[in-house]
């Protein structure tokens, strides 16, 4: 029987979505992809359908055939989690149902409180003490039960902070520096000497299109954990910013400065996106590292560029170096 190579990609327009969908019609799928107000069609080998992914009908009429769908889909700057975000897993898992499909998550960190921190596995213990890390273990366990069920299977690949060409709701982008800006300085969130774990944008799309190559050598419920870029005292990430911008533009390497999470805290009561980034202000001041033992004894490896290719790329994509940005996703 031939094997069917179909994927819809929700949240193609984002960050890790956008990559993935790239990524995967590269490697030669029938990508589609799902977008509010799309110009219906086939544009850069994607297929674009036009509507929202908390409309279970148009879902699944956009998953018709599919094997694999990929759910990348967030609200934009963290507003309306709790309303969105389980009712659009929801719909995916319905279509996955209907069709027999593998579902892919983009895991995050947020599912684990301090008592699971510093080196997180597969199995570490998820006692999460924000409201968005309860949500995300709650999607993770509706996608388990779906797979206990057997008409669908689980691929979860959790990684750091994201980072990468495409700009997205990301500390990289949206806290470090800013997007079509000249980097003067780079705000650094976390405390001095504490370890930080960042995940290039295009090595975890690699991750998942190789682990969705051999995917039927996956367990049903599948979770994997990638080691990315290990900061292991707050200083490699900012050094690299700084030596590239200082050697693409010729000029003075730019200042490190903390991040202002006064002014985060001053605002928190009105402001939706600052009032979730203060829950998660744990995440900066304890070490937070992940075993990847799983995933290179799957794999044999794990996808890696280094570091400062991968900060040129990213400082490329945001505008940073004197190139035009791209747009902001959401």
């Amino acid at each position: 029987m031939a094997r069917n190579d179909t994927v819809l990609v929700l949240g193609a327009t984002g960050g890790i979505g956008g990559e993935v969908a790239r990524q995967l019609c590269d490697a030669g799928w029938q990508v589609r992809a799902l977008k509010r107000g799309a110009a219906e069609g086939k544009r850069d080998g994607i297929t674009w359908f036009a509507g929202d992914a908390m409309d279970a009908q148009v879902v699944q009429q956009a998953a018709k055939g599919c094997s694999v769908i990929v759910h990348a889909v967030n609200p934009p700057g963290y507003r309306g989690w709790a309303q969105l975000v389980l009712p659009m897993l929801d719909n995916t898992i319905a279509a996955a149902r209907a069709e027999g499909a593998t579902i892919v998550l983009p895991g995050t960190v947020y599912n684990f409180g301090p008592d699971a921190l510093p080196l997180l596995k597969e199995d570490s213990p998820q006692r999460p003490v924000t409201r968005k890390g309860a949500i995300r273990v709650e999607m993770e366990k509706r996608l388990e039960d779906a797979s206990r069920e057997g008409a669908v299977r689980v691929l979860i690949v959790r990684a750091g902070d994201f980072f990468g060409p495409k700009p997205g709701n990301n500390w990289f982008s949206q806290g470090l520096l800013k997007v079509g800006q000249p980097v003067k300085a780079v705000s650094y969130p976390g405390r001095p000497d504490t370890g930080h774990q960042w995940s290039y944008l295009p090595d975890v799309a690699r991750t998942m299109v190789e682990l969705l190559a051999r995917r039927d050598r996956l367990e049903p419920f599948a979770r994997f954990h990638m080691a990315g870029h290990w900061d292991a005292d707050s200083t490699r990430m900012s050094g690299a910013i700084r030596k590239v911008v200082a050697r693409r533009t010729g000029a003075q390497a730019p200042r490190v400065s903390a991040f202002p999470w006064w002014l985060v805290t001053l605002a928190s009561p009105f402001v939706t996106t600052f009032r979730e980034m203060r829950e998660m202000r744990y995440l900066w001041n304890t070490p937070v590292q992940m075993d990847n033992a799983k995933l290179v004894a799957f794999l044999g490896r794990e996808p890696h560029t280094p570091l400062e290719e991968a900060v040129e790329a990213a400082l490329d994509g945001m505008g940073s170096l004197g190139t035009t940005p791209v747009a902001v996703a959401a």
